[in-house]
């Protein structure tokens, strides 16, 4: 078995904070006359621990030294007995999920003069007391008084400019709304006649339109609760494309949860728009500053988050007349433009811009062949001239003057008579074909004859 418990000596040396540790079962040793038992919570060890009635008579101890004070809640649950002279109640924190029990004495509840019910919000004038057998904290009331409107509203004053100072109403942070929204998350007490009217205007605008709901309490100690989660999970739901709060009119303070901080805080951290349509136009929850619109009433924002078919039809046909009136006018424009451009002279006679181009192509065309036939002269002319000088350096024009090329097998063209003998035979190319010759003899090269001396 484990018991979560208070730590007492902390408190004895600050008093001003707890400090939850974990007792566990006794172990089998015990504390004995030569170990006493600690003093302080953080003497105990698991050899040497406190019994349950040591800690709860130390709490006791602690919190009858707490002076009383004064606290504020909402009631939800209220126990008279008027035979004993007592009344036990409930109350629970405004913001959050706390309770606790409070007993009042005598007259405490008459004296409130019959204000006090389940829902009410009160401060109360109250003496914490421990029980020391149940280990339960209790509130001793001695005064109980309920929190008039006026309160309420000056409270939700502060809080308007204190969320107002951090930005949360500011239009840079409004998301638009949808033009058609897939999806209408929407949430509304059950049963609700403002379920009806959002619906029933929604689909009477927009057949198609659909919607996911969320049937919450929209007044007393669970409103905040259930609004807030109700946001929450539809902000998280892909195809919904804008959220609709939706209440009608009621009390004062039947609206004032619609004002409450933590609800404000997640309407304003959602990523899909919210819309909100809370009671009548005269009405102006905090939920209205913060929502990215804000609808006068309930039948209002059904208007406002979808488009009206008709109303979209007839546009659509005034559009379409529009555009055909336009186009119309457009090709009759031009139209008359291109008539004009067709009795152009450039295009009535389109040859006649090219004449003085053709004058000078011919012309052109005259100069380029003159100077061709000159160039081609002075080239045959140099043709013919090269031609006979490389005629006249052949060697055809040496045979031609009555010369001849010898050939000897395996030595080609013979320059020296040396190289034959008698009896070889040899070619003798002319000027006009060739003959075979046989060597009778030959004549030795005499270098005096030929070449000079020095």
């Amino acid at each position: 078995m484990q018991i979560t418990v208070v730590d007492i000596s902390t408190f004895d040396r600050k008093y001003d904070t707890l400090v939850c540790v974990s007792i566990q079962q006794r172990p089998p040793n015990r504390p004995t006359d030569e170990q006493p038992r600690a003093r302080f919570a953080r003497e105990t060890t698991r050899e040497n621990p406190w019994p349950l009635r040591l800690l709860s008579e130390n709490i006791k101890t602690y919190v009858d030294k707490m002076s009383p004070l004064w606290v504020e809640g909402q009631i939800v649950q209220l126990n008279e007995r008027p035979a004993t002279r007592m009344s036990f109640l409930t109350i629970r924190d405004v913001d959050a999920e706390v309770s606790m029990d409070v007993t009042a004495f005598g007259g405490v509840i008459a004296a409130a003069g019959g204000a006090l019910k389940p829902g009410s919000r009160v401060v109360a004038h109250v003496k914490p007391s421990f029980w020391t057998k149940s280990g339960r904290l209790n509130l001793m009331a001695k005064e109980i008084h309920p929190v008039g409107i006026g309160d309420l509203l000056a409270q939700i004053e502060l809080l308007r400019q204190k969320l107002a100072a951090e930005g949360l109403f500011n239009d840079e942070h409004k998301k638009p709304l949808p033009f058609l929204p897939r999806r209408i998350g929407l949430i509304c007490g059950q049963n609700a006649k403002a379920k009806d009217d959002v619906i029933v205007n929604a689909t009477a605008r927009w057949p198609g339109a659909q919607f996911e709901i969320r049937e919450v309490l929209v007044q007393g100690s669970g409103c905040v609760g259930d609004v807030t989660r109700a946001l929450q999970e539809l902000d998280t739901v892909p195809d919904v494309d804008v959220i609709i709060v939706a209440r009608g009119g009621g009390a004062v303070e039947d609206l004032l949860p619609f004002s409450d901080e933590q609800m404000i805080r997640v309407a304003f951290a959602t990523h899909t728009p919210v819309v909100s349509a809370i009671g009548h136009e005269g009405d102006a929850p905090l939920l209205d500053l913060v929502a990215d619109f804000r609808a006068s009433t309930p039948t209002d924002a059904a208007r406002r988050v979808v488009p009206d078919l008709a109303q979209e039809n007839e546009g659509l046909t005034t559009a379409l007349t529009v555009l055909r009136q336009r186009v119309k006018q457009r090709l009759a424009r031009e139209a008359e433009n291109l008539e004009l451009l067709t009795k152009r002279p450039v295009l009535t006679s389109p040859a006649a811009s090219l004449t003085t181009h053709i004058q000078g192509l011919e012309q052109t065309l005259v100069t380029l062949r003159h100077r061709m036939t000159m160039r081609l002269a002075d080239e045959q002319s140099n043709l013919t001239a090269a031609t006979a000088s490389l005629r006249a350096m052949s060697p055809q024009a040496t045979l031609e003057r009555g010369y001849s090329i010898i050939k000897a097998p395996g030595i080609g063209v013979l320059t020296d008579a040396a190289s034959v003998k008698k009896g070889d035979v040899l070619e003798a190319v002319l000027a006009r074909g060739s003959m075979i010759v046989t060597v009778f003899g030959t004549n030795p090269h005499k270098e005096s004859e030929s070449e000079p001396h020095d």
